[in-house]
């Protein structure tokens, strides 16, 4: 079974800086999609930044585009480096993967319950708070 766990969320301010990291077990050798995935307060699961094991193929969202950074650190740990922060950023961050979607597909579609076709695995999540 696989388990995502995540870590490095916290509150900062406004155009500080935050890493996070996800922490993958029981994942078989084949290549998955990982990504980080987002929530605010009532609004929607939103996709972030998604990146394919075997290729390093890797999306991000427009919101996001030149301040947030995805990477794998090893086989199975993944990060998101985060810069310029803003209040606009504060949600509660997921970490998900899936052996079947491509790295474009987990942006746009990933992000639905699992049952509804969205990624099959997701960590517990990290909460990011930014104050201005």
């Amino acid at each position: 079974q696989v388990q995502l766990v995540e870590s490095g969320g916290g509150s900062v301010q406004s155009g500080e800086s935050l890493r996070l990291s996800c922490a993958a077990s029981g994942v078989t050798q084949r290549p998955y999609c990982m990504a980080w995935f987002r929530q605010a307060p009532g609004k929607e699961r939103e996709g972030v930044a998604t990146i394919y094991t075997s290729n390093y193929d890797t999306n991000v969202a427009d919101s996001v585009k030149g301040r947030f950074t995805i990477s794998q650190d090893g086989a199975w740990n993944l990060v998101l480096q985060m810069n310029g922060l803003r209040p606009e950023d504060t949600a509660m961050y997921y970490c998900a993967a899936d052996p079947g979607m491509t790295s474009w597909q987990a942006l746009h579609l990933g992000g639905m319950s699992t049952h509804l076709g969205g990624m099959e695995y997701w960590g517990k999540g990290t909460l990011v708070t930014i104050s201005s």
